[in-house]
């Protein structure tokens, strides 16, 4: 008996192959209506008392950024994307120089990305 071809399993089947080569995966969201791509792995909301990093976001309502300890220990450049309890996604870019300075206790501050028409001030420290 032949099979019949299924374009679900082909994508379920090249999606699989994909994560076990290491290929990052893209997911997209949606905000006010339209999509966005964003990190397929949000940032967790920090821990108190872990070593992590939370950042203070201005005019603030609901978002939660922070860095983890394994992030700061790791190094590199970042990408911090947020949500929280609000309805839509903001990112920030911290760069490797940055996260060495963070690490070390000095207060760095960066500008979100634009969503819904407005951006935040996210501090770290």
């Amino acid at each position: 008996m032949r099979s019949q071809f299924d374009p679900k399993r082909r994508a379920i089947s090249v999606g699989a192959a994909l994560a076990l080569l290491g290929f990052p995966t893209i997911t997209l969201t949606g905000c006010g209506g339209s999509s966005s791509p964003t990190n397929p792995n949000p940032n967790p909301t920090p821990t108190p008392g872990s070593g992590d990093v939370q950042g203070t976001i201005s005019a603030n309502h609901g978002h939660i950024v922070g860095i983890t300890a394994a992030q700061l220990q790791a190094g590199g450049d970042l990408t911090l994307v947020f949500s929280g309890n609000a309805t839509h996604t903001h990112s920030v870019d911290v760069a490797a120089a940055e996260v060495v300075q963070i690490r070390g206790g000095g207060r760095v501050s960066k500008t979100s990305t634009s969503a819904e028409a407005h951006s935040h001030n996210v501090t770290f420290n």
